[in-house]
């Protein structure tokens, strides 16, 4: 019998007061989605830039719901998107803070070379 099986992995999780996720309920995950979006807590990068097609951001954030669907592996609850100009819906998903922050990065260099690309 594998390591996960006879157990349920937990799907939502929320960060704790050392920013550090940890499992939790649909209604407590529900109740911080809502405060953490309010005051920000979920944000981990934002960045923007003009282009001719207007404002682009990039954008990082904890989601707490675990996107590692086949439950291998550790959960996936980070994600980085690109709102706005070439590649807008751009979306990476991260297992850690760590991945997130540098996958913030790549997608922050991506749209400034298509930004680039618009102005020439």
């Amino acid at each position: 019998m594998g390591e996960s099986e006879g157990k349920e992995r937990p799907h939502y999780y929320v960060l704790n007061a050392a920013g550090e996720p940890e499992p939790a309920s649909v209604l407590e995950w529900g109740k911080w989605l809502e405060e953490a979006s309010t005051d920000r807590t979920r944000v981990i990068a934002q960045d923007k830039d003009e282009s001719q097609d207007g404002e682009i951001m990039v954008s990082t954030v904890f989601i707490g719901l675990d996107y590692n669907f086949l439950g291998e592996g550790p959960p996936i609850l980070w994600e980085t998107m690109i709102l706005g100009g070439p590649l807008h819906g751009y979306q990476e998903r991260y297992s850690s803070r760590g991945a997130a922050l540098a996958g913030h990065q790549e997608a922050c260099d991506l749209m400034r070379k298509a930004a680039k690309r618009i102005k020439k």
